[in-house]
């Protein structure tokens, strides 16, 4: 690795931070008890030093902890919050990452307010007009026969109700009618001629053809089938001339006064679909037509392939504009429901998280964990992480993310600052056991945590020469069989030095065995 890297990085970043405008305070969230931790916070150190507010990760800068450690979030060591970098530690709205009003100007930075209010929960959908199918009438004889003449001879035409739609002749009604006629004209009782009234009703013979053979005193096999309901001709069963049977049905009349529209319906909205509720829909190839529907049916089945429902809507067609195979675009309306929502624009997905950039009350601006509701077009419901009110960055968001995470970097790449003699430094540092020793190397007692192949983790106290309070860090062997005496649990006084971006052990020695 070139060694010059970090110092230009560190130049160049220096001066992105330094004209930029940008100065990183402390973040937000609730003092936590560090993971692993040698010593009790140092929120008070001695005269002369930095006072340590909290430890945080800078790449989660959210939760606080009151002593060092290993940070359960990456893996990497906590970082302390000094008291000058935080500003007022009393006031929690002092965080974050603050931005100069010009540079906020130059770079387009732009807020928005968190706001509740009463959202219908809409959507739009396209359906196919369908035939109302609970319109259906079905148009049969009930007597064997013959189809002497048709009205209708081609599906799909238009009937009214009461429209003739074919003449049938039914040889099987002449004879109980000449049994009629007969008794009628031999002058037998009342009650006989009743009883062969009664018997011809029951084969299904029309009165008004009972009327008609008595007054005429002729019997009447021909008889003509009318459209029961005003419709289409769906289904034409028959030709003119063929035989029919009981039961056969020669015409299916659908309704048209209603049709249904059928949309397929994403398993994600099908939530906010009720029975009953209304919807206006659209004709497709002509927005100003609008019609009135209602939905009706929601089918329980899920489309494999598609991840749809069917859902059935009733649109009222009284004037008979819509016809089977027209698309409608349907406007489905929620009832209202008051709810937190933030503009789509202002919330970050890293794909696990959802993220926005809330401005403080000191001017800063910080990251906050959001869980987000239903999509709201050009909005998002908000169900934790954001407050009524709060003010939030639209654009630029990204800018001031990647600022954060930059000058968390650069802390963790400045090099050193000892102190001005290894004489004060060890002086001062005298009741921590560390000091300074000749030849540019550290030295601290501890304890040792844990011990691995190239690794010796050390529990130590507060190292002044580095402005280190008291933690648990991995220091590297110089060869991975070094120092094989010291086992997990032993106290120790050790020497290291900086070895790159590591800090290498030079000595170790356990506390018994050397003075």
């Amino acid at each position: 690795m070139n060694r010059a890297a970090p110092a230009i990085f560190l130049v160049i970043a220096g001066g992105l931070l330094a004209g930029g405008g940008f100065v990183l305070g402390r973040s937000t969230g609730h003092a936590l008890t560090a993971p692993t931790a040698a010593a009790p916070a140092a929120s008070s150190a001695a005269e002369g030093e930095r006072r340590v507010l909290y430890w945080h990760d800078p790449m989660v800068p959210g939760p606080r902890f009151d002593k060092p450690g290993k940070s359960p979030f990456m893996d990497m060591q906590l970082v302390p919050v000094y008291a000058d970098e935080a500003g007022d530690a009393g006031d929690a709205d002092h965080s974050g990452v603050k931005v100069s009003p010009a540079i906020q100007q130059n770079l387009g930075i732009r807020t928005a307010r968190v706001k509740r209010s009463d959202i219908s929960a809409s959507f739009d959908a396209v359906g196919t007009v369908q035939f109302d199918e609970r319109l259906n009438v079905a148009v049969q004889t009930r007597v064997a026969g013959y189809v002497e003449r048709l009205a209708v001879r081609a599906p799909m035409e238009q009937v009214r109700k009461g429209q003739a739609l074919a003449t049938v002749f039914a040889p099987e009604w002449l004879a109980p009618q000449n049994e009629l006629l007969a008794l009628k004209r031999a002058g037998v009782s009342a009650d006989l001629i009743a009883a062969a009234r009664d018997r011809m009703r029951a084969m299904s013979i029309p009165d008004g053809l009972i009327r008609q053979s008595e007054e005429t005193g002729i019997a009447q096999a021909r008889f003509t089938l009318s459209a029961p309901a005003t419709g289409v001709v769906a289904e034409l069963g028959v030709r003119e001339g063929v035989q029919v049977q009981p039961g056969t049905t020669l015409f299916r009349i659908a309704g048209l006064e209603k049709v249904w529209a059928v949309a397929e319906i994403p398993e994600t909205q099908v939530s906010r679909l009720a029975r009953g509720q209304k919807v206006k829909a659209v004709l497709q190839a002509d927005p100003a037509q609008a019609f009135d529907g209602e939905l009706k049916e929601l089918l329980p089945q899920v489309s494999a392939n598609t991840r749809t429902l069917q859902a059935r809507f009733e649109v009222d067609n009284k004037a008979g504009r819509l016809t089977p195979g027209m698309l409608l675009r349907l406007q489905v309306t929620g009832a209202p429901a008051s709810r937190l929502a933030v503009p789509s624009e202002a919330v970050i997905r890293t794909g696990t998280r959802a993220v926005a950039i809330v401005r403080n009350g000191n001017g800063g601006f910080s990251p906050r964990d959001i869980q987000l509701g239903a999509d709201l077009g050009d909005q998002l419901e908000v169900l934790e992480g954001l407050r009524d009110g709060d003010e939030v960055v639209a654009s630029g968001q990204f800018l001031i993310d990647s600022e954060a995470r930059l000058k968390s970097v650069l802390d963790a790449m400045a090099p050193p600052q000892p102190k001005a003699s290894a004489a004060s430094s060890a002086g001062s540092d005298a009741g921590a056991g560390a000091g300074v020793p000749a030849g540019g190397s550290y030295s601290a007692e501890g304890k040792v945590e844990d011990v691995e192949a190239d690794t010796l983790t050390i529990s130590h106290g507060p190292i002044a020469a580095l402005k280190w309070p008291a933690m648990t860090m991995g220091f590297s062997k110089p060869r991975a069989k070094a120092f094989p005496e010291v086992k997990a649990g032993d106290r120790v006084r050790f020497e290291f030095k900086k070895a790159g971006d590591d800090y290498e052990l030079v000595a170790v020695y356990r506390m018994g065995d050397a003075k």
